[in-house]
């Protein structure tokens, strides 16, 4: 059974960081791409970074390039997302998932991240 487990949110003031991790279990993880989704209340999920756990490339969006950095611990089957500079923007319900393909289909439950002004 595939599983993914965030954990590492919490509440932090403006400015902060905070380190995500994910746990994959059921798979063979060196195989496959994980990524980093948000989603804060009334929005729309958002993509915030990926990285491929062969080959090490990873993909950072926009609004994240800079704060964030994704990095991966093959021997672990975990996937780290440090997240500095931390803004009340960045508030939101963070969740890791497994690619497949093009699309992604294992989440893991997601962790809360509150950055307070």
């Amino acid at each position: 059974e595939v599983q993914l487990v965030e954990s590492g949110g919490g509440l932090v003031q403006a400015g902060g960081s905070l380190r995500l991790s994910c746990a994959a279990s059921g798979f063979t993880f060196d195989d496959y791409t994980i990524g980093w989704f948000r989603q804060a209340p009334g929005k729309e999920r958002e993509g915030v970074s990926c990285i491929n756990n062969r080959d090490r490339s990873t993909y950072y969006a926009d609004s994240v390039k800079g704060r964030f950095t994704i990095s991966t611990d093959n021997a672990k089957n975990t996937v780290y997302l440090q997240m500095n500079s931390l803004k009340p923007e960045d508030t939101a319900v963070y969740y890791c998932a497994r690619r497949v393909g093009a699309s992604y289909d294992s989440w893991g439950q997601g962790t809360q991240v509150t950055v307070s002004s």
